[in-house]
């Protein structure tokens, strides 16, 4: 009889050493919750970085992509923290912080490329204005060649404010519109050329 009291005993205690371990383990979560805190400064560095990068005048131009995953990592961490998942916080505010300065440092690239572009597509143009304005003049001598001069004149004024704005805008930094403006007066151009060229050798046959 003694024997089984103390079976009976034993076989009691064990669910109450089971829930006790339960709720140990439950204090234990709860209190490594309680001292979880989000990584403010990370996420508030991440912020500042993109924000710099959002305001890069070359950032937005030249790496938009970059800067879209910079955006996009600050939401995930956003999401994670509200979520207090802060580990995972952490990892996207540096992915944050890492693709805003990419995106910094890839557009500085990128914009010295843009600028030699439209530069020395400024010279070849000013270069193309000045030969057109000769062989203008020069086609304004030769007689019969059935040329409208004031509409050639007007296509050539044009080309001429165009590679004005083109300079304007290579001044302020605006590469790709000094770009199409440059382009926009360098087929002005080759159309007068043409037309020039045209009338001479007409002119030429007939004589």
């Amino acid at each position: 009889m003694k024997n089984r009291g103390i079976s009976k005993n034993t076989a009691d205690s064990g669910p109450l050493k089971a829930a006790a371990l339960i709720l140990i383990f439950g204090l234990l979560s709860l209190s490594l919750l309680a001292c979880a805190k989000p990584p403010t400064e990370e996420m508030e560095n991440a912020a500042s970085a993109v924000t710099r990068a959002e305001n890069d005048p070359d950032a937005v131009t030249y790496a938009g992509a970059t800067l879209t995953r910079a955006r996009e990592a600050l939401n995930r961490m956003r999401t994670e923290a509200e979520s207090k998942r802060y580990d995972a916080a952490k990892n996207y505010a540096a992915e944050a912080v890492n693709a805003a300065e990419k995106a910094i440092s890839d557009s500085r690239a990128a914009a010295a490329r843009a600028r030699e572009e439209a530069s020395t597509l400024l010279g070849r143009v000013k270069t193309s204005l000045a030969e057109t304005g000769k062989s203008l003049e020069h086609a304004k001598e030769v007689r019969d060649t059935n040329l409208d001069f004031n509409a050639l004149d007007q296509d050539y004024d044009s080309a001429r404010r165009s590679t004005a704005q083109a300079e304007v805008s290579l001044a302020g930094n605006q590469y790709q519109d000094s770009v199409e403006k440059s382009r926009t007066a360098r087929g002005i151009l080759s159309g007068i050329d043409t037309k020039l060229a045209g009338a001479v050798t007409s002119v030429s046959r007939k004589k």
